[in-house]
């Protein structure tokens, strides 16, 4: 099959497309024809060998994909034929990946298959984030980090689809205009007002009870002063580039808690619960009160520009490679 391959870790440009041998997957399992792929900032840093994992090499990276199934061994309630979707932790970017069970789920009929690449990692971290780490309730304010980015935008999404009053924090008026879209109710462009002022002025001097924060860098600490008494931060990432440190002071004396996120181990500690989320999130999808925003679609011979694109910080919603 052909494939992006990653034969050692020395980043983006290190990366090939070429054959690679078609998938064998094990007993309980399926094998997709993958028809996107989601690209995400985790696969910048995974073939840089700067990811939590390191699988061995050569492998094809991309952590989610939407197909066809072509085979399912004693996978309950999938046949050949069925549209689904699913994460993979690296194997998307090809002509087929290998699903396993919990981590696949139907694609609704009107749901495209790009739309069905980019459900998976970004809506799942960011609804395990909400609900499982930050167990938000509706009437709290959530300020998104980076909220125009995959995760930022399906966070605000969640955000609202949970009740809450939801600030996206901004770098330009595109990405305003799309985090509005997504259903924002405050925008803060901390391109031209400094971030704590603008949150300040969103909340009316009140603060904020949750950040989702996949960003990090200095941003992180300015946030994490405008959360409320009891507020959370979500540690989701560091798309800055910046692991941040955090003075422990400013958590004794406004009582709030730093939480951390990470939706991959998550799937595999409790994989009954994320199997769970997944259902919910897709039926959310189906009914409308999710969807995803594709900016742009790569062919595999484009798949190197596509994790530019992403590593550039330049994708608003999500960005997908088409094998």
């Amino acid at each position: 099959m052909r494939a992006l391959i990653c034969d050692r870790y020395e980043g983006i440009e290190a990366l090939r497309v070429g054959d690679f041998p078609d998938p064998d997957p094990p007993p309980g399992t399926a094998l997709v024809e993958v028809k996107a792929a989601g690209v995400n900032f985790a696969d910048t840093l995974l073939v840089a060998g700067q990811y939590q994992t390191r699988p061995e090499l050569p492998f094809v990276p991309g952590l989610e994909f939407a197909g066809v199934v072509m085979s399912a061994d004693r996978l309950d309630g999938l046949s050949p034929g069925d549209r689904v979707c699913g994460f993979v932790g690296f194997g998307a970017m090809a002509e087929k990946t290998i699903a396993y069970p919990g981590s696949i789920t139907r694609l609704p009929a009107d749901i495209s298959f790009e739309e069905g690449a980019s459900v998976p990692v970004a809506y799942g971290t960011s609804y395990h984030a909400l609900v499982d780490r930050a167990g938000l309730r509706a009437g709290e304010t959530l300020l998104v980090l980076g909220a125009a980015g995959g995760v930022g935008i399906a966070a605000i999404q969640i955000g609202k689809a949970l009740g809450a009053k939801v600030v996206a924090a901004v770098s330009s008026k595109e990405k305003a205009d799309a985090t509005r879209g997504a259903g924002a109710d405050e925008i803060v462009r901390y391109d031209q007002t400094p971030l704590r002022d603008g949150i300040a002025a969103a909340t009316s001097g009140d603060g904020v009870d949750i950040v989702y924060d996949p960003v990090g860098g200095e941003a992180t600490e300015l946030a994490l002063r405008s959360t409320k008494w009891n507020g959370r931060l979500l540690v989701v990432g560091f798309a800055s580039g910046q692991i941040p440190s955090i003075p422990l002071n400013l958590n004794l004396m406004k009582g709030n808690s730093v939480v951390g996120v990470f939706w991959g181990r998550f799937n595999i500690e409790e994989p009954a619960k994320s199997a769970a989320n997944n259902q919910i999130i897709m039926d959310w999808v189906a009914e409308g009160r999710l969807r995803p925003l594709v900016q742009k679609s790569y062919p595999l011979d484009e798949a190197v520009e596509a994790l530019h694109w992403v590593a550039d910080r330049n994708v608003i919603g999500r960005v997908v490679v088409i094998p």
